[in-house]
């Protein structure tokens, strides 16, 4: 170790300078290429293609040289010719933006806004969007080993601010005081009425409670805690009751961050829950393979039952006799012929208290009737989030205690009922449709007509910057690897020409972020070496699907020879899930046709789907069949919506010593790669998003690239042909799926994970309420001016008199005025500057809470005649 030397990072700029001096030609045989194919944009995987493209010499000096690892790490290059700009990212979360002049070999470091309006400029943004100075009430990490796992960060900071003396801790007594369920009080009553009573208190039930038998039940002692000021909600034993006093005096003591988490973990705080998943067909039943109908619906109906579970084991726990709700709040469709969605009120199987609510999308016409995209559905989103909050107030009869929002459409409704009820809000995003449509802003004009990602994009910002916290199934989702993208960085920063220019979006280290896992519904999924729990009856019905010599709209094509291992893959049918990629993988390669059958289940070809994507997916699938001639080896299923025999679906092709493939563009997660996984079955996932963190390469399942479908099908080749020479080999890697999935995806991991989160989440909520003024208003501004009028453009009104996003906007003189958007840059500027402030240093709690009173007494009126002016203007 004597003989080491450190040495210091260099910079982007550094290491061109350095390649420039050292390899000047071999750096422009490189760039040139760039140049010459013309301007656009870049991505990662076009990049390393060109590079691979320059002789093999240079290719060598640049990769070996200070060059390389600018490399490694460019995820995106701007070609406007003589200029190539490009945005390095040397690791997750931290970014640098370079730009070369290929002629004359000129370079130049670039700042964020440079860089995003040198991408502009390729389109054809005023508004400059900029969430960084709402920082985090208690700051945020700087390392990228905290990203993900906000909740240590929050805990750690609460337990430095409320417990320094006797004075800090009148945030948790106050919270401690607000708790209560229908009127009936919980925790502490009137007789506590300051913190130095609540220590003496606390003490006195110890020596109370410490004779009696620890079974004894709270009911024996209740009056006798009433009378010094305690009330329900500590336990229903005495001794979890005690248990839990003390837990609180050690806090008072010695400040503990996990201990903080652990007494909030078990405050009796969430008793009514919401879950917002307005989009596609959401039912039980014969809803799975319908357009926009997957993954999602099966999470949320998992997650419910493993929730609820935990809210009754909770509630036991804690002494109390109240009973839980979770709805879930989806669209009401009038005209869904087969299925549950028609109908308003559904209990949730498995379950005692949860339920489906549904709510129609009106318009000023009346409900709206018939199936409307994802994409399609952003003009009925404020008025469905007004209805849904009176159906919940005739439902529940009270507040929420936890709104859970799922993708774009959910997330921006969670946020304004989270607004509207002063709710906890929790986002889960499943899918950021940006990462998985490349070039989607610098090029959304092309994408507006069909997908409206302007809209998309603008509710997600909203959405992110609202919520309380964001869950994510894996690291990924946050922050991608070395090499790629994560979902919630791409809005770091990012332009929409023409609209805005966002200069932070999020900011990947918020201390929001946190993971947490799925898993699979183990009643339906366990593993295929528990023999004594197939069932057997559904083998007829798999066999029949399988191997039918019949081809009807269910099954199509055959498989000849029958004793082949199976290379099994199901998804719904669009480009992003890449089925028909798979499909061009095996039909392109012989070898792998020899060694084993391919099993598609994907689509509906028993009724005429409305999804455009779907239908031309479905053409392409038939093309590619006839084309590679693959009938005899390949066979082609209409998706399967009984969730109990896909379960037993999958542990069939373990016993043919087959596969899973899920082949994806991008997935945010991969639900079916834990499904099978699960269940044993070898799985190739793609190395885009989720699965590349569920699976270790080479262990549990192997990583594939969906853009290097000859070498995803090289790797299948190798499996099998290994699996014939070492026959322990197939069973090595199904023993490694599934240890994986027990020791890190499970619903009971996941819904304790959840409550823990939202008791540290909302009371940090409480303590911060002040601190949050200003980026609410914020928000409500850039909602005002931005989102509500591109929603309003995807109108049906809008579309018959063809009015684009650009014109509705323009008609509001949103985009064409410049003082007016100055006027909003200024305001909003005057906002994070001279807001409330946030009391990041250990003062004192009380003395920081009277500044805050004090600044918001002079500058609220300021900021509410700049906002009420300029909204008069917008109307």
């Amino acid at each position: 170790m004597a003989g080491r030397v450190l040495t210091p990072s260099c910079s982007t700029r550094e290491r061109f300078d350095e390649t420039l001096s050292t390899h000047p030609d071999d750096f422009l045989a490189f760039f040139s290429r760039f140049e010459a194919k013309g301007e656009g944009a870049l991505q990662r995987h076009q990049i390393l293609a060109e590079f691979e493209a320059i002789p093999a010499e240079s290719r060598t000096k640049l990769r070996d040289g200070a060059f390389g690892e600018v490399l490694k790490s460019t995820q995106e290059a701007i070609v406007s010719s003589p200029w190539v700009a490009l945005a390095v990212r040397p690791r997750p979360g931290v970014w640098e933006h370079i730009r070369v002049n290929v002629r004359a070999l000129v370079l130049e470091e670039l700042e964020v806004a440079e860089y995003l309006h040198f991408k502009e400029e390729l389109a054809d943004g005023s508004l400059n969007p900029d969430f960084e100075p709402f920082t985090a009430t208690f700051g945020r990490p700087t390392l990228s080993t905290s990203i993900g796992n906000g909740v240590e960060y929050i805990r750690r900071s609460l337990s430095d601010k409320l417990f320094r003396d006797k004075e800090s801790w009148y945030p948790l007594l106050e919270f401690l005081q607000v708790h209560s369920y229908k009127g009936k009080n919980m925790m502490v009553n009137a007789r506590i009425q300051n913190v130095f009573s609540l220590q003496p208190v606390l003490r006195k039930a110890v020596d109370y409670l410490t004779p009696l038998k620890p079974e004894t039940p709270y009911s024996e002692f209740e009056h006798k805690l009433q009378e010094i000021g305690l009330e329900q909600g500590w336990g229903d034993t005495a001794e979890r009751v005690l248990d839990m006093i003390q837990l609180l005096l050690d806090l008072l003591m010695v400040p503990n961050p996990g201990a903080l988490e652990k007494f909030l973990g078990r405050i009796p705080m969430v008793f009514d829950v919401v879950i917002v998943s307005p989009h596609g067909y959401f039912a039980q039943d014969n809803v799975l393979g319908y357009p926009d109908s997957g993954g999602q619906v099966v999470y949320i109906l998992d997650q419910v039952r493993a929730l609820e579970t935990e809210m009754l084991h909770r509630i036991k726990q804690q002494g109390l006799d109240i009973t839980p709700r979770i709805l879930i709040i989806t669209r009401l469709l009038p005209d869904a012929v087969g299925t549950t969605c028609g109908q308003r009120l559904e209990k949730v199987f498995g379950t005692e208290h949860s339920h489906i609510l549904r709510i129609p999308f009106r318009d000023e016409k009346g409900i709206i009737r018939e199936w409307i995209s994802q994409f399609e559905l952003w003009p009925y989103m404020e008025r469905f989030a007004e209805d849904v909050a009176k159906e919940l107030a005739g439902e529940l009869q009270r507040k929420p205690d936890l709104i859970i929002g799922n993708y774009s459409d959910g997330n921006i409704v969670a946020s304004l009922l989270a607004q509207k009820l002063d709710v906890t809000q929790c986002t889960i995003a499943h899918a950021l449709e940006k990462i998985k449509y490349p070039e989607s802003d610098i090029y959304w004009k092309k994408f507006e007509e069909k997908h409206h990602f302007s809209c998309q994009f603008t509710a997600d910002l909203i959405a992110m910057n609202h919520t309380d916290f964001i869950i994510t199934s894996t690291s990924h989702e946050i922050a991608g690897s070395e090499d790629t993208l994560g979902q919630y960085e791409s809005y770091m920063n990012f332009t929409l020409p023409g609209l805005y220019r966002v200069v932070q979006g999020i900011n990947i280290f918020d201390p929001k972020f946190n993971i947490v896992s799925p898993g699979a519904d183990m009643s339906i999924y366990f593993p295929y070496t528990d023999q004594k729990r197939w069932l057997k009856s559904f083998q007829p019905e798999i066999e029949e699907l399988l191997f039918s010599n019949v081809e009807n709209k269910e099954h199509l094509y055959l498989l000849k020879e029958k004793n082949k291992p199976i290379i099994f893959t199901m998804a719904r049918l669009d480009c992003i899930k890449n089925l028909t990629g798979l499909v061009e993988w095996y039909g392109k390669n012989p070898k792998l046709r020899e060694l084993a059958n391919l099993v598609v289940v994907a689509g509906d070809r028993r009724k005429d789907s409305k999804d455009l994507e779907e239908q031309a997916e479905m053409k392409k699938m038939y093309d590619l069949i006839e084309k590679y001639k693959l009938n005899g080896q390949c066979r082609w299923i209409s998706f399967q919506m009984n969730r109990v025999r896909n379960g037993e679906l999958y542990r069939y092709i373990c016993d043919t010593k087959g596969v899973f493939v899920q082949p994806a563009i991008y997935e945010a997660f991969g639900l079916t790669v834990v499904e099978a996984m699960t269940c044993g079955l070898p799985t190739f996932a793609t190395c885009n998003g989720g699965p590349a963190e569920i699976i270790v390469h080479g262990e549990s399942g192997f990583h594939i690239d969906p853009y290097c479908g000859d070498q995803a099908a090289r790797l299948l080749v190798e499996f099998f042909e290994k699996c014939k020479t070492d026959l322990s080999y197939w069973d090595k890697i199904s023993k490694g799926a599934m240890q994986r999935i027990e020791e890190k995806y499970t619903w009971k991991i996941y819904s304790e994970k959840l409550l823990n989160l939202t008791a540290v989440y909302g009371f940090s909520k409480y303590v911060s309420k002040f601190d949050q003024l200003e980026s609410r208003r914020y928000l409500e501004m850039f909602y005002a001016t931005t989102y509500r009028p591109l929603a309003q453009s995807g109108s049906p009104s809008c579309r018959k008199r063809k009015r684009s996003t650009l014109e509705v906007l323009k008609g509001r003189n949103l985009l064409t005025w410049t003082p007016v958007l100055k006027w909003i840059n200024f305001s909003l500027f005057l906002q994070a500057q001279f807001g409330s402030p946030r009391c990041h240093t250990n003062q004192d709690m009380n003395n920081c809470r009277k500044r805050k009173h004090s600044r918001l007494k002079v500058f609220k009126p300021l900021f509410l005649l700049i906002y009420f002016l300029f909204a008069l203007y917008i109307l």
